[in-house]
């Protein structure tokens, strides 16, 4: 056998592992969560309706620490999404999944930014796909740190919201390309992001949007314009969308780096611009002004924020 034989033989799959060197190669990991509001007996009486974490399973380092309640026993359900590697190379795939219940309420967030690295000299991508599904009553907030595309990331994000009549969600996700303060900017790469979210099967909003340096897209006025940070705030279940909207003009800075208007039930609010903490900032500050017109409680800011 060859020396050139002997390496061939080495890049061979190893089924157990997942390990390969090729296009195919995969590294899978995965999260079931499933919620539901349920009535406890506490001193002999029975309690209003308590969210608990009543599913789970997962396979691959995806995991969840224990259900916290800083809002009271019977408030939201505050769960942090771990995954510990804390980013996606080449070859990632993972899968999330989240159910709540009917008159359930959760909140869902992570401990940390995201990183999206540098794909490998294949050029191999990864991939995460989220799935949020929330029955009628339910409530469901999906606030993630945001997520860091280092250059030369390649991979797809997709994320998709099922709603029942009578189901409310209020989220964001926030993007923020290469590495400006280590002079590391964004200029090859190739992201793909798509977002559905649906009512009964019906959609109200779906979205696709493509991140190369190389596209006329990406620098164009009619579309990135040169931005390396963008974010994007969702809301199903306002009463008075209208208000609301006015509301958000008056309360958050004044800047032609956001805007926010309605569709079909769904508030947007929108930024397109280069400050990642800015646009962290305009999101927070829009949540915690939604948030008690939503859900009728003040805003509850997780602990794993603050770390």
């Amino acid at each position: 056998m060859t020396a050139f034989q002997r390496v061939e033989q080495c890049r061979q799959p190893d089924q157990d592992s997942g390990h390969r060197f090729d296009l195919e190669r995969r590294w899978a990991a995965g999260l079931s969560l499933g919620f539901e509001a349920r009535a406890e007996v506490v001193r002999g009486e029975e309690s209003k309706p308590v969210t608990r974490l009543a599913h789970r399973k997962h396979h691959g380092p995806l995991r969840v620490q224990r259900p916290f309640y800083p809002e009271g026993r019977n408030g939201c359900c505050h769960v942090y999404l771990l995954h510990p590697p804390g980013g996606l190379v080449s070859g990632d795939e993972l899968r999330i999944e989240a159910s709540v219940g009917e008159g359930a309420h959760v909140l869902l967030t992570t401990p940390a930014a995201a990183k999206l690295y540098k794909a490998d000299s294949h050029g191999v991508a990864w991939g995460q796909h989220t799935r949020l599904q929330v029955a009628n009553n339910g409530i469901l907030e999906y606030l993630p740190q945001e997520t860091l595309a280092f250059d030369g990331s390649r991979g797809e994000q997709t994320t998709t919201i099922e709603l029942q009549t009578g189901a409310k969600c209020l989220g964001w996700e926030i993007l923020a390309l290469g590495r400006p303060a280590s002079n590391l900017p964004f200029v090859s790469g190739h992201l793909e992001q798509r977002f559905r979210l649906l009512m009964d099967g019906r959609p109200l909003w779906l979205e696709r949007q493509l991140m190369d340096p190389a596209h006329p897209r990406f620098k164009g006025h009619w579309g990135q314009g040169g931005a390396t940070v963008q974010a994007t705030l969702w809301v199903v279940g306002l009463e008075d969308e209208s208000g609301a909207i006015e509301a958000l003009r008056e309360a958050l800075p004044a800047n032609p780096r956001w805007a926010v208007t309605r569709r079909r039930g769904v508030l947007l609010l929108r930024y397109l611009g280069q400050e990642r903490n800015e646009a962290w900032a305009l999101c927070q500050q829009a949540w915690e002004l939604l948030r008690p017109e939503l859900t009728g409680q003040p805003a509850s800011i997780p602990r794993i924020w603050l770390t």
